[in-house]
């Protein structure tokens, strides 16, 4: 028989900088998903990749004197790295500049301009850069761009719009006819009355101020602006042509579910359905819009110097304990939150101590007791029956909340029945009952409940921490047969357990060492960043500039009215200065190792004053001072005696 097909695909990452954690949150929940669903049986297709076209990236790549494509090449590979850093089993990462994509891409777009879907026209309005889009002066917030709320500019040029207002009523109608279609459902009373109820404006859907895109197919002098670009991967990934579509396309469109972030819902379930509307298309089956992940209690930014990168989580701690804290700590709707001290309380208390735990000691004392080998019991008590319903609910609710994405409450429901069992252990006394040779039955029981529990916490957590899985199946010499959900899952399915040797899972960190670790790698980026290190004689210039570029920056003379060191930061000093403007601003900077205090108080020292502030350990940085390195130390560039907030020209 044939297997239920299931089409899951993730929003393609841009290309504008490498992905931070809580961009990789995206791709964990689609694994996580994509694995239960082969557990299950499903014929699995993951679709995944890049978004490698636009305005942005045109204007990074240009400062960087590279091509875009080189750009976009060097972004990609670090997206793929990241991806695969955190086991992701997917089945294609494509990439905007494919050449299918992008021949698809184009004919997609003659074919709505053919049939009068697309037409040509001249947009004139506020357009922001980084998001790509353009919005109306109605739509601005307190005049900034509403998604991301950042400066826009003003805009005028011709452009071709796609009808949206045209199948209103259609998408209004697959709303009402399709309740399931928006995960979770919230997020379609955001577009109602957003969006739709006031009224759709036809979509920009070409550009002809830059040249870096796909080039429309009757007029080179436009290119495809992203969302056509973007959104069309979905099928374009499977083979998709509007004069001919392959296997893969017939057999797994429409898709079953796109994962994709919060602030993109509005693309997905407004544009994206009313260009497959057009192309005469079936719709996707459902979108899940995840809540963000943040740090602390602030979106993750760049200028706000609160980025973490999963890599290098993965390489401090391992993959499945960046996929267990990424999906246990995401609700279904609200916005989550990652710190290091978040992290690693989980990972010792969940990891290390319930799971971890309990699966070393219960190998442990099999070996001891039995010789490693124990069989299922045919004599029971209250306490295993109470354990065995125990699991069978777990079991229950697992599937549940698997199959509604709430991963937060589905690993905790799991780490429950861990924790149910190590008080099992509490209450049986294994160590007790193996003092008398006529409770040998008794122990054996016992001890046969616990790893017949854990082999089930193995086979639910194999989409969540998969290498942590495979090492417990692994210890506990479990059978193929045995570790098949769809066969296995259920208490009593092994008839005995030959156990191996155990090994640490998750060995427990010391949680102040571990935080000074990672401050102090902190600390050192900062530096490296605030501070050249290398000899004078072997750097380089740069290239040359023009004096309006130079008149961009803000040199400002300030006098340090106070200094300190920052709290576990080796490096750095915290100068609090007076600029002339009336209001003190704070700098970090990275030059404790040359500098005392009481070296800076009362100096003047020249500051950049536009640049823009990041959070250096923990401290809001407005600026940077101006210090040379002459190849041993840094010397700070004192300018006594100038009045604080003077220009330096």
């Amino acid at each position: 028989m044939d297997k239920q097909k299931f089409y899951i695909t993730t929003a393609i990452a841009y290309t504008s900088r490498k992905p931070h954690i809580g961009n990789t949150y995206d791709i964990v929940l689609a694994d996580m998903i994509a694995r239960y669903k082969r557990m299950c049986g499903f014929d699995v297709h993951f679709l995944t990749g890049s978004d490698e076209h636009g305005l942005k990236i045109q204007e990074i790549a240009e400062q960087s004197g590279i091509s875009p494509k080189e750009y976009v090449d060097g972004i990609s590979r670090q997206i793929k790295d990241v991806w695969d850093c955190m086991d992701v089993t997917y089945d294609r990462f494509i990439r905007t500049t494919d050449d299918d994509h992008v021949a698809s891409v184009k004919k997609i777009f003659t074919k709505l301009y053919e049939q009068g879907d697309i037409y040509k026209g001249e947009y004139e309005g506020k357009y922001c850069v980084p998001c790509e889009s353009f919005f109306t002066a109605s739509q601005l917030v307190d005049g900034k761009c509403p998604d991301c709320g950042r400066d826009v500019i003003d805009a005028k040029e011709e452009a071709y719009f796609l009808r949206l207002s045209k199948y209103q009523d259609q998408l209004m109608q697959y709303y009402e006819d399709n309740p399931d279609f928006f995960c979770p459902d919230s997020r379609r009373n955001e577009m109602i009355n957003n969006f739709l109820k006031p009224g759709l404006s036809d979509l920009c859907v070409s550009r002809s101020t830059f040249t870096w895109g796909v080039p429309v197919e009757f007029d080179p002098r436009h290119v495809i602006y992203v969302w056509i670009d973007a959104l069309s991967n979905y099928i374009t990934g499977l083979g998709y042509s509007p004069d001919g579509s392959g296997d893969l396309y017939s057999k797994y469109w429409p898709a079953d579910l796109h994962v994709i972030g919060k602030d993109i819902v509005r693309f997905h379930t407004i544009y994206w359905p009313i260009i497959l509307m057009a192309l005469g298309e079936p719709l996707p089956k459902q979108v899940l819009g995840h809540p963000w992940l943040l740090a602390g209690e602030d979106k993750m930014s760049k200028s706000r110097g609160n980025v973490l990168y999963a890599d290098r989580l993965v390489e401090k701690f391992g993959s499945d304990a960046v996929r267990y804290y990424l999906l246990s700590e995401m609700p279904f709707a609200q916005d989550g939150t990652i710190t290091y001290e978040s992290f690693i309380n989980l990972y010792n208390s969940d990891l290390a101590n319930t799971l971890g735990n309990l699966v070393n000691r219960s190998i442990a004392m099999t070996n001891k007791y039995f010789g490693g080998r124990v069989r299922k019991p045919v004599v029971t008590d209250a306490l295993d029956a109470e354990l065995e319903a125990f699991a069978a609910d777990t079991l229950a609710a697992y599937t549940e909340r698997m199959n509604n994405y709430h991963n937060a409450d589905m690993v905790q429901t799991v780490i429950n029945l861990a924790k149910r069992c190590n008080k099992y252990i509490d209450e049986t006394a294994p160590w007790t009952l193996a003092k008398d040779e006529a409770n040998k039955e008794r122990l054996e029981a016992v001890l046969y409940h616990l790893l017949e529990n854990i082999r089930l916490l193995a086979l639910m957590l194999q989409p969540v921490i998969p290498k942590t899985a495979a090492a417990i199946f692994e210890q506990m010499n479990v059978p193929a047969e045995l570790t098949d959900y769809l066969t296995a899952a259920a208490f009593g399915k092994a008839a005995e357990f030959a156990v191996g040797t155990p090994s640490p899972l998750f060995a427990r960190l010391d949680v102040e060492k571990t935080l000074a670790e990672l401050h102090a790698e902190d600390e050192a980026a900062v530096a490296a960043v605030t501070v050249e290190t290398e000899e004078a004689e072997n750097v380089a210039f740069l290239d040359e500039i023009l004096f309006d570029d130079f008149m961009k920056v803000d040199l400002r003379v300030a006098k340090v009215v106070a200094c300190e060191p920052i709290p576990k930061a080796k490096k750095l000093l915290k100068l609090t200065l007076d600029d002339g403007s009336g209001t003190p601003r704070v700098v970090a900077s990275g030059i404790a190792k040359w500098y005392k205090p009481e070296d800076l108080t009362g100096k003047c020292v020249v500051v950049v004053a536009n640049l823009k502030p990041a959070t250096l350990c923990g401290v809001e940085s407005c600026g940077m001072i101006l210090a040379a390195d002459d190849g041993d130390a840094a010397k700070v560039l004192f300018v006594d005696g100038v009045k604080p907030g003077s220009r330096v020209r």
